[in-house]
């Protein structure tokens, strides 16, 4: 055995080689090390130890990529030089940045063009086939050009011909589908060329008018769990196609699906993750997750579809859902998780650049912020363009009206900000909202978009999770208790959240420029139902109290400044039994019921009511924090309550004042309102309506235990 032998070549900057030795070299000359690739020898301007057995091949030119390199010894060894943590330069990222918008399949009927992005690889072939079931496709040789860009041209007519690419990196080959794919066969195994003309509806794009972002409220609905229950009355049960059928009633008549979301007054649906994610088998008709496990971003899950095999159908289907929701002015939000991915080692990503895609820490080792076991690098800026790209094009094509980002946080601010920038462009009236929350990812505190740094990012909303447990307590702490389920000492906090978290009441509480950044829940998918919760921090109280808490908590969602975001269920308690984390829970646990819709219809007609206010005046809905310190007033209550005016509304509310109690004391109070004369109640324990229910003329009005009262004079 040799003395010194290498052990690893890798390049680490564009000019820089680093090599690990199997001991120290005592003794070496400048020509100890040659590096070359085929018959040329690279020059080294200078060779230093950086520690021991390693060292530094500082080069005179950077590396041409798209070559493999030799090391070579002056004792006779012989090592591959590998492709190591230079992708991660920035260098690198100047070097192969490509801002061409023609990534993935370009088709025509005369002709279609592939391109993949694959700087490191010394060789890309397409691999095409007749069947998605063929085993064996004809490998043709693609041509590199500008930017690591690798290019091919089929001509004639390529539509619903299959491919995949095979990519060699670091003397390795890799069989890879598009990351840019349009189309996709059963589990997304190969992508497919597709006319995508053919998958459009017979009026598509239906337009809708000009939205204002504070108008929002927003109902958020995982595709199966709505449509999947046995008495929905709808017969494509789990899939796309079951959200456009239309007039389906359950159990005495009530209204279900489309049905049911015309009648309840919400303006976006928020769908759970509908791009196709890996965690299931798409044959297979019982299988169930929630979707925050992606593997391809352009193209819908296929297990909602009436036919997975076909990569037409489920296009068709998610254009046929939208265009249908658009047609009843309902508009639509996409959940998408640009954060992560599904298994990182055996991603797309990962076979046509390693080691770009993800994000590292200062040690080498691959961030886990996300707790899945990946962090994706969006500060790349082919990272960052291909997130631009997905977005942009879900719009355009599939003519979406928002998007909800997961576990935005892991995400930078400068992805967030041309996102923003990019998507109001396309669409004046998109809807931007993410999760905010501090996870520790491997990259800077304030070049993220997480809830403290919401004030750079405008035109995105946050989950405000003040909001949320101010309201009911903890999330994570099952027993904690909020302002609805008896704690009083939350009451002040309260009434700033309420006020759209801006620091009017309280300077400390500040996190948001303007009202519609924050987006107010009590309950999302995520974590036990509201209904769960209180089970759990109240459930020795009387049953009917924790109904009232609950009433109480989504009439505060609903009339807070801001926007308001409502699970799907929580109108009629929905429960998932007790499950906290239900993302591969069963139908049984998961499944909109549709019967205790119909039990609880009197709280479904009271949130349908509270919707209706909210929509009709605009003072619960203000759009600057200036509007917000001039018209909102609060006034003097007993322990436990908050009591405001929204003030001198004329020219912006038909209304020129309008009062909000809320009781979350368990005693009937008395309180005087700050202005004489009639009042006439729109809200009360029992009912919400456009209509006054009564009026109130005596000096002091009485508020029952737990509830919300909404009172207004002309």
């Amino acid at each position: 055995m040799r003395a010194f032998q290498v052990q690893k070549a890798t390049i680490k900057e564009v000019d820089q080689i680093i090599v690990v030795m199997s001991s120290p070299i005592e003794q070496y000359e400048h020509d100890f090390f040659k590096l070359r690739t085929g018959n040329k020898e690279i020059p080294i301007l200078n060779i230093k130890q950086i520690k021991s057995g390693e060292y530094t091949l500082q080069l005179l030119n950077p590396i041409d990529f798209g070559k493999e390199y030799t090391l070579l010894t002056s004792t006779g060894e012989r090592s591959f030089v590998e492709v190591g943590d230079v992708v991660r330069t920035k260098a690198f990222d100047d070097m192969f940045y490509y801002d061409g918008d023609d990534l993935g399949v370009a088709y025509s009927k005369t002709g279609t063009t592939f391109k993949v992005w694959a700087p490191t690889a010394t060789e890309v072939r397409l691999v095409i086939f007749d069947d998605w079931q063929e085993e064996k496709g004809i490998e043709i040789p693609m041509v590199r050009k500008e930017r690591g860009v690798w290019k091919l041209t089929l001509p004639g007519e390529q539509d619903g011909l299959f491919y995949l690419y095979k990519v060699r990196v670091n003397g390795t080959w890799n069989e890879a589908v598009d990351p840019y794919a349009k189309a996709l066969s059963v589990n997304g195994l190969k992508g497919m060329v597709i006319d995508l003309s053919k998958t459009n509806p017979t009026r598509w794009p239906r337009k809708l008018p000009f939205h204002e972002r504070n108008q929002t409220i927003i109902y958020e609905a995982h595709i199966r769990d709505f449509t999947i229950g046995n008495t929905s009355g709808i017969e494509k049960k789990g899939k796309y196609l079951g959200w456009i059928e239309d007039n389906t009633t359950g159990i005495n008549g009530t209204a279900t699906g489309l049905n049911y979301l015309k009648q309840l007054g919400v303006t976006h649906i928020e769908l759970l993750p509908i791009n196709d994610f890996g965690s299931i088998d798409e044959k297979k008709v019982d299988s169930y997750n929630w979707g925050y496990d992606p593997t391809h971003y352009f193209v819908p899950e296929g297990s909602y579809s009436t036919n997975p095999e076909d990569p037409y159908v489920r296009i068709r289907e998610v254009k046929e859902l939208i265009s249908t929701l658009h047609k009843h002015e309902l508009r639509v939000i996409l959940d998408v998780v640009y954060n992560h991915v599904y298994i990182w080692e055996t991603s797309d990503f990962e076979k046509i650049v390693p080691g770009y895609y993800f994000r590292y820490d200062q040690n080498g080792q691959i961030s886990n912020g996300t707790g899945v076991g990946n962090d994706i690098a969006s500060e790349r800026r082919m990272v960052q363009k291909f997130i631009l790209d997905c977005v942009s094009y879900w719009v355009k094509e599939y003519n979406v009206d928002g998007f909800r980002f997961d576990l935005m946080g892991i995400l930078d601010l400068e992805t967030m900000k041309k996102i923003g920038d990019r998507l109001y462009e396309l669409n004046p009236s998109i809807v931007l909202l993410g999760e905010g929350w501090n996870l520790p990812t491997a990259f800077p505190f304030e070049k993220r978009a997480v809830l403290d740094q919401a004030k750079k990012i405008e035109k995105i909303s946050f989950f405000n999770d003040r909001f949320r447990d101010r309201l009911k307590g903890s999330s994570f702490n099952h027993l904690e208790k909020g302002f609805i389920n008896g704690n009083a000492q939350l009451t002040e906090s309260t009434r700033e959240v309420l006020a759209g978290t801006m620091g009017v009441f309280q300077a400390q509480d500040q996190l948001f420029s303007t009202p519609q950044q924050s987006i107010n829940y009590i309950e999302c998918h995520d974590n036990h139902t509201l209904w769960d919760k209180l089970a759990l921090s109240n459930g020795g109280d009387p049953e009917e109290y924790r109904y009232n808490m609950h009433r109480l908590g989504i009439s505060m969602v609903l009339t807070a400044q801001g926007i308001p975001f409502i699970h799907a269920g929580q109108e009629f308690f929905r429960t998932k039994y007790g499950v906290e984390n239900s993302y591969n829970a069963p139908d049984s646990i998961n499944a909109f019921d549709w019967d205790r819709k119909a039990k609880f219809i009197d709280n479904v007609d009271y949130v349908k009511g509270l919707i209706a206010l909210r929509k009709r005046h605009p003072a619960f809905r203000l759009t600057s924090v200036q509007l917000v310190q001039k018209h909102i007033k609060p006034f003097n209550t007993p322990a436990h309550v908050i009591g405001y005016v929204l003030d001198e509304l004329q020219g912006i509310d038909e209304w020129s004042r309008i009062a909000v109690i809320h009781n979350g004391s368990w005693s009937t109070i008395e309180i005087q309102l700050p202005y004489k004369g009639e009042w006439h109640v729109v809200v009360d324990d029992k009912r919400a309506d456009l209509i006054p229910l009564y009026s109130e003329k005596d000096k002091y009005i009485k508020i029952p235990p737990i509830s919300t009262k909404v009172l207004f004079q002309a």
